[in-house]
């Protein structure tokens, strides 16, 4: 089994769970050396690492689908979201590279991601069924320690987020809106959650309540950090009302009900 009963429950109430080796490293090293030449920077000579971040497009097929596609996490997605219920992937989204550098990155604001942005505009928006996104995914590319901007995430803050959505309808909130709503009320950047960190290995995989508060920071340490973010898309939207409901929905439904 990718996960246990009590990594199950535990994603339910933290809303992540680390996945360790989820794909091999081989395949991380290899994704990792087309990503060095498509920045067209020099990996040994940090004087050319200019910038804090770069940031490249979504990559698929080869090793790129190799990460996403491996059995051990298609039986993890099936045990958090449901068998049938996620559409698999042949790629991975964005990759925010990021490099040992004194300035801000200007991106390490307390923030959830989008599930999907209409036709026609630019923003973003994010509802309670979740539509357009199932999971939140942190695929780690590059060993990521303490020093070297992990991605840092609000424990348990997935459970402050189904109130606001509550009575949105279909159509949700749009996701900055939703955000600064979130941190009038004290809940965006909550001192009651604490803070962890996705630190690892590269091949190891995060997978994250969709509605969990995470953030960037700074990168200290010595060696750039390589992950990817991509949504696994739901197959349709999620019910918090199913009943044989997955450990998503089960998060949702336990922050409707004010016990969380």
């Amino acid at each position: 089994m990718a996960l246990t009963a009590e990594e199950i429950e535990g994603f339910v109430t933290d809303g992540f769970v680390r996945i360790p080796e989820a794909f091999p490293r081989s395949v991380a090293d290899e994704c990792r050396g087309v990503l060095w030449r498509e920045t067209g920077l020099d990996p040994d000579d940090p004087a050319t690492w200019t910038r804090p971040v770069v940031r490249l497009g979504g990559y698929g097929g080869g090793p790129f689908a190799k990460a996403v596609s491996t059995p051990r996490l298609h039986e993890a997605f099936d045990a958090l979201v449901g068998a049938g219920r996620w559409v698999p992937r042949d790629g991975l989204g964005t990759f925010p590279i990021r490099f040992p550098h004194p300035d801000d990155p200007g991106d390490a604001g307390w923030h959830m991601d989008a599930g999907w942005i209409p036709e026609g505009q630019e923003a973003g928006r994010v509802s309670l069924r979740s539509r357009g996104r199932a999971l939140l995914m942190l695929f780690l590319f590059s060993d990521v320690d303490a020093d070297s901007a992990p991605t840092r995430v609000k424990v348990g803050s997935h459970l402050d987020v189904p109130a606001f959505l509550a009575g949105a309808g279909e159509d949700g909130k749009e996701m900055f809106a939703l955000c600064r709503e979130m941190d009038a009320a004290g809940l965006l950047d909550a001192p009651g959650r604490p803070s962890a960190t996705a630190t690892g290995e590269a091949g190891d995989v995060y997978l994250c309540h969709p509605f969990l508060i995470h953030a960037a920071q700074p990168h200290h340490g010595t060696v750039p950090r390589f992950i990817a973010q991509p949504p696994l898309v739901p197959a349709g939207e999620l019910d918090p009302d199913r009943r044989d409901g997955s450990p998503v929905e089960r998060a949702v439904r336990l922050g409707l009900s004010g016990n969380a």
